[in-house]
């Protein structure tokens, strides 16, 4: 089995050097970039199984290299690395198309599960039959294998984030799920219960998912979670 190959980008070298280290010694390749100018020319240069971003990097931000590589269509994994643990700069993180988030200083045990989690994720759906890769809700359709969603026909681009979040509230049709299930099963790590980051998930959903079509397919029931639902159906059968 090939071993995944990653980039670390990161201008602290000690904090790389250990990292890199680390790694290497858990079966994965390291390339490390030292600052943005680089780090953005490798993501964009070679193939990677995930990057390890840090958001303060001379020449070229951590959210820079990370909404370039969005808009330019690339799936790779990305985890932020930060001394920020401010919740605004998490929300913007995840704006710009990151996957997950660790704050430094970080325990290198939760690095490591962090990257084998989405590394999993990323690769877990070549097992799937057929007829399983594909989701149906309404005129909402989400292909698991080619990772595209449509909904009326219309292209709708997703982060891998939003992917799996949609995902997640498409195979529990009709069930509502709360933040803590949402949070388990989305993002696989348990989150800290304080923060709103299912809520900005959503959100960022519903503005791509719901905004601009009718019906409306992502319902809150109060005080209890979300559900993706038709709920016109029974409305036009009463």
């Amino acid at each position: 089995m090939k071993q995944p190959n990653l980039l670390f980008v990161e201008d602290e070298l000690k904090v790389a050097a250990a990292v890199k280290k680390g790694l290497e010694e858990n079966g994965f390749t390291v390339d490390h970039a030292p600052d943005g100018a680089i780090g953005g020319f490798l993501a964009e240069t070679k193939e990677y199984d995930l990057i390890l971003l840090d958001l303060n990097l001379p020449f070229k931000s951590g959210y820079e290299i990370c909404r370039s590589l969005r808009q330019k269509g690339t799936a790779v994994p990305i985890i932020m690395v930060t001394a920020m643990s401010d919740i605004d700069k998490k929300i913007s993180g995840f704006d710009a198309g990151a996957d997950d988030y660790i704050v430094k200083p970080f325990d290198f045990r939760e690095l490591l599960a962090r990257i084998r989690v989405s590394l999993k994720r990323n690769a877990g759906l070549t097992s799937e039959k057929p007829e399983d890769l594909l989701l149906r809700a309404a005129d909402l359709e989400m292909n698991l294998s080619d990772k595209t969603v449509t909904r009326q026909g219309i292209p709708i681009s997703l982060t891998v984030r939003e992917f799996n979040l949609l995902e997640f509230l498409m195979r529990r049709y009709g069930r509502v799920s709360s933040r803590s299930e949402i949070s388990e099963h989305v993002w696989e790590l348990n989150f800290d219960t304080g923060t709103n980051t299912v809520d900005v998930y959503i959100n960022f959903l519903r503005k791509k998912i719901d905004k601009n079509f009718e019906p409306k397919l992502i319902h809150t029931k109060s005080g209890m979670g979300y559900y993706l639902k038709d709920i016109s159906i029974h409305e036009h059968t009463h």
